[in-house]
């Protein structure tokens, strides 16, 4: 599972994956939008060629090296929204592997919904319903 945040919308994303490698990873990168992109990560292993693509900027903290800042570049977003997604299904016992991507789409919407206030909450609900 990635978890995924867009510091300029606040949009964040939470996406199942059956492997965590580089092609994965650069699949993921490739819906931005933008001509270059500053990815921050904590060190993973499967984002280490993105360090010599001109298309990308990494910034990584080393969490093992005791870093978990370094000016801009942090992952505290990510690391908090994927804990909640973690025990989102908790409740339920867990989910199994076919369901897992229509639980994180319910969890997401009730994420933006909880972010948004009156009225476009309703409108997010509407749009995404229909």
């Amino acid at each position: 599972m990635f978890t995924l945040v867009d510091r300029g919308s606040g949009q964040r994303y939470v996406v199942p994956a059956k492997s965590a490698g580089e092609p994965t990873v650069r699949l993921l990168l490739a819906v931005a939008e933008e001509e270059s992109l500053t990815v921050h990560t904590v060190g993973f292993r499967a984002c280490d060629p993105l360090e010599g693509d001109e298309n990308f900027q990494r910034e990584a903290v080393i969490h093992g090296d005791g870093e978990y800042v370094d000016g801009d570049a942090h992952v505290n977003t990510c690391e908090s929204h994927a804990s909640l997604a973690r025990r989102w299904p908790s409740p339920r016992r867990g989910v199994s592997k076919d369901r897992l991507t229509p639980y994180l789409r319910a969890f997401q919407l009730r994420r933006r919904i909880l972010r948004n206030p009156g009225q476009e909450a309703l409108k997010d609900v509407v749009r995404t319903v229909l």
